[in-house]
């Protein structure tokens, strides 16, 4: 698997997309594309519930991959971005404001504690060189 180069893109998509979590098991949410690489800048959560407060669980796996200049580290895997947090009745929970890179083939996952009362909002670039 390759490790595109960000400094020689070809082109940079900005995009965004909601998500509403009508599973309280772990879903699919993104899954990266070969050669691409995922930037991604801001991840919200909205509890749409006006009375319960719902967890929320937002995880990445990782696929294997080789880094460029960095050992000792895990190749693959599930990482939490959020286990469980609780999202009061009718507040916002800012889960990630510091951007990310996902590599081709890395997956981002969600869950809710109460079906359909979490929506998430993700603010991301596709890098493709």
């Amino acid at each position: 698997m390759a490790n595109p180069n960000i400094v020689n893109v070809a082109t940079i998509n900005g995009e965004s997309v909601g998500f509403n979590l009508t599973a309280t098991t772990t879903t699919t949410l993104l899954t990266v594309s070969s050669n691409k690489v995922l930037k991604i800048n801001r991840i919200t959560c909205a509890n749409v519930d006006g009375t319960n407060a719902a967890d929320l669980s937002l995880s990445i796996t990782k696929s294997n991959f080789t880094s460029a200049g960095v050992t000792n580290f895990d190749t693959s895997g599930t990482f939490f971005l959020a286990k469980t947090v609780s999202v009061p009745a009718d507040a916002t929970l800012v889960v990630l404001d510091t951007p990310i890179y996902l590599m081709e083939a890395d997956v981002l996952k969600g869950g809710a504690g109460a079906a359909s009362d979490l929506d998430l909002f993700i603010s991301y670039e596709v890098l493709d060189d």
